[in-house]
């Protein structure tokens, strides 16, 4: 079974509704996941815009989400998901909003691509203490096993 990310919310490709944006509730999609490796022993979830600050002439990548140690038996996380009712043992990261929360799309020009990057580990890693992308993705070199992708977008 391929290992797979999908949102009820938006499909591979399509637009991500206004309510999980900053013009909207902007709160975090539901995420589902099916295939994760038999082994696996956490997952990882970043969410970011390669086409900040405009999709014509980007600059940077904006992260919108960090979650880690997810576990590999979770099935997925619900709609507006907050730090409580993260599956147990999931930790966060700080995002480009300098939060911990997920920061929905917000683009100041054009349509921006939003990735929702899903990493099966073969490790449950330490607590990085709100770790930036870059940080967990050291921490994840060396213990990717499989990867999957959800791409949405968005335009104010």
């Amino acid at each position: 079974m391929a290992f797979t990310l999908t949102s009820q919310a938006f499909h591979e490709g399509g637009e991500i509704p206004r309510r999980y944006t900053c013009k909207g509730a902007d709160v975090s999609p539901p995420l589902a996941w099916s295939g994760v490796p038999a082994d696996a022993k956490s997952l990882v979830l970043i969410v970011d815009d390669p086409d900040a600050p405009d999709p014509a002439a980007p600059r940077m990548t904006w992260v919108h989400w960090v979650l880690y140690n997810i576990p590999a038996t979770a099935p997925g996380v619900q709609e507006g998901v907050t730090a409580d009712a993260l599956p147990a043992g999931t930790l966060e990261g700080t995002n480009d909003f300098q939060r911990t929360t997920y920061g929905g799309p917000c683009p100041p020009a054009g349509r921006h691509r939003y990735f929702h990057k899903l990493y099966a580990l073969d490790t449950v890693l330490p607590d990085l203490h709100e770790p930036t992308k870059a940080v967990l993705e050291k921490a994840m070199e060396g213990h990717v096993m499989a990867r999957t992708q959800l791409l949405g977008t968005f335009q104010k």
